[in-house]
């Protein structure tokens, strides 16, 4: 990858930040098709790209990603187009899941997903999604079709400063959850994820218009975790008196920049007892926030009991574990 790149770097006098070509190897893993995708996009179609003394950022490599999964192009509309089959799916699903272990692999389903490039088995057997490309356009394609029918607007939840309110979005995809996730799961070929794949849905609904969302899931982890990225839009204003020379007082605006905001929501199934799962999920919420280096982290745990009532399974709860408050949200 970095030798391809390279060549434009030579030809064209145009650099690739080292950040930027760190992004681009998390996205492609060096993948041919989506390397030069991904190059070819970023330094030929991008508007700012297009001028050869702007270095390539990582920002830049973003907005190509999100363009080629926008664009839906070719080879990936193709690859995603498999997510329906039956063999593909029995792979995909326990991933995107997060099980701890599952007995429905086959070698054959294996070796077809493998040859497929959507994943890669490790020499000790692990499977895990070829990229974080793909890592983040399968969930994104597959619940493409609910995301379009949800009337969520973004405008709802950024308030006056230009900040995401994550904690009336999260309200009110409970209230959502609580009335309507029977009848949208139903909708999902992948119904073992669905409380996952709607809350991702909700959420890619709100903050596609100005933010990202990165995700990271797979077996045996037992989770989903998400960290929501809302880049500042404006400037908060602060009001400030002077004196003047005549007695009197004179205020002005003082615009302070507001920061992009880095929020941790962590998804589990509750499987064990609330409490042991809380536990554990405060404690990997907290680790997870210390990685992306935020103080804002969501826990939400859906319980799919069928022995238990819609209201005995909300709550909202504010917890403080290590000198953080996480926000837990039962559904």
């Amino acid at each position: 990858m970095e030798a391809l790149y390279g060549q434009h770097t030579v030809e064209t006098g145009q650099v690739f930040t080292p950040e930027a070509l760190e992004v681009a190897w998390e996205y492609s893993t060096g993948q041919p098709w989506v390397v030069n995708a991904l190059g070819y996009e970023v330094c030929f179609d991008i508007e700012k790209g297009k001028n050869r003394s702007t270095p390539i950022s990582p920002e830049m490599i973003y907005q190509a990603k999100e363009n080629l999964i926008l664009r839906r192009e070719t080879h990936l509309d193709q690859l995603m187009d498999k997510l329906q089959e039956n063999r593909v799916r029995r792979v995909i699903g326990p991933m995107l899941e997060g099980r701890l272990l599952t007995q429905s692999f086959q070698r054959d389903d294996v070796g077809y997903v493998v040859d497929l490039g959507l994943i890669r088995q490790e020499r000790n057997g692990e499977i895990r999604l070829a990229n974080r490309l793909y890592q983040e356009i399968i969930p994104r394609e597959l619940v493409w079709d609910i995301q379009s029918g949800m009337t969520e607007q973004t405008l709802w939840y950024v308030q006056r400063d230009g900040t995401l309110d994550l904690k009336k979005l999260l309200s009110s995809f409970q209230e959502f959850f609580r009335e309507h996730s029977e009848h949208w799961i139903e909708r999902f070929d992948y119904k073992e994820a669905g409380p996952q794949l709607l809350l991702q849905a909700f959420l890619q609904r709100i903050v596609n218009s100005g933010g990202r969302i990165e995700r990271e899931y797979g077996l045996g982890r037992m989770r989903t975790d998400l960290l929501v990225i809302w880049p500042s839009k404006e400037q908060r204003a602060e009001e400030s008196e002077q004196p003047t020379d005549d007695g009197g007082r004179l205020s002005t605006a003082i615009r302070h920049p507001v920061k992009t905001q880095r929020m941790v929501i962590e998804l589990k199934i509750l499987y064990k007892s609330l409490d042991k799962t809380v536990e554990q999920g405060l404690m990997q919420t907290r680790e997870y926030m210390d990685r992306c280096r935020t103080d804002e982290g969501h826990l939400v745990i859906f319980d799919r009991s069928p022995q238990k009532s819609r209201e005995e399974k909300i709550f909202v709860q504010e917890k403080n574990y290590h000198e953080q408050v996480i926000t837990v949200w039962g559904m």
